[in-house]
């Protein structure tokens, strides 16, 4: 935040563990919704679209509106997020807000995977593992760690529309050394100096020709012999 700071940038933190972030989606999030079953998605809408979701709720949604980036830093918990920071997309990403936005037709389905309300704001990851890189190779036995990040890089960011820059993943943190910490800092320093600059992960998007809608598959003459998450980035 500081070196961000220092070069002129405004900055907001969502310190999750600090706000006693509450993870769990449920009705509680909703004070003015209808007494019966709890439907995550109609309550959600119907709350959105009334301005009565819980206050903290629309608190970080505000800073999302607010951001030109978002940088998500998170030690690799299990092979994903901590429970309490996909407590705060499943409770701050509202239905209206970040999904079931758009036009829903034969010919689109919604303003997702490129596009949405984050279009034109840039996220990156900022990870932190105990394991080797060498665990999270191509042919590492936790697997690519482009892989593991893919439904969050590609699920949770590029689908509400940003624009998702490569990750910064830091290896082997727990056992750092004094001069691999001073090499992370350098590293971090000139990720946040280039946000503005860095390509983004090439996604396809979903509403510009390259996915048979409403079957949401590649069209058959892309890539036809492949599958799997590499499929869904363009080539370079």
């Amino acid at each position: 935040m500081s070196h961000l700071q220092q070069v002129g940038h405004q900055v907001q933190v969502s310190d999750l563990y600090a706000m006693n972030w509450k993870a769990t989606l449920d009705s509680r999030d909703f004070p003015a919704r209808q007494p019966g079953r709890f439907d995550a998605s109609l309550d959600s809408a119907v709350a959105f679209k009334d301005d009565t979701q819980n206050a903290d709720i629309k608190a970080e949604q505000q800073k999302l509106l607010w951001a030109d980036t978002v940088i998500f830093q998170f030690p690799l918990w299990w092979f994903s997020m901590p429970a309490i920071m996909k407590g705060w997309f499943d409770r701050v990403y509202a239905h209206g807000f970040a999904y079931g936005v758009g036009e829903f037709s034969d010919s689109r389905w919604g303003d997702r995977y490129g596009e949405g309300v984050m279009t034109g704001k840039r996220a990156m990851l900022l990870v932190t593992t105990g394991g080797w890189d060498s665990h999270y190779s191509a042919r590492g036995i936790n697997g690519p760690i482009d892989d593991l990040l893919f439904p969050i890089q590609h699920g949770c960011l590029f689908y509400p529309g940003f624009s998702v820059l490569p990750p910064l993943v830091l290896y082997r943190v727990q056992k750092m050394q004094p001069s691999a910490f001073t090499e992370a800092c350098q590293q971090l320093a000139q990720r946040l100096d280039t946000l503005a600059t860095t390509t983004p992960i090439p996604f396809r998007r979903q509403n510009f020709g390259d996915y048979q809608i409403p079957a949401m598959t590649l069209r058959d003459d892309i890539l036809p012999e492949q599958g799997g998450f590499a499929v869904h980035v363009q080539e370079s």
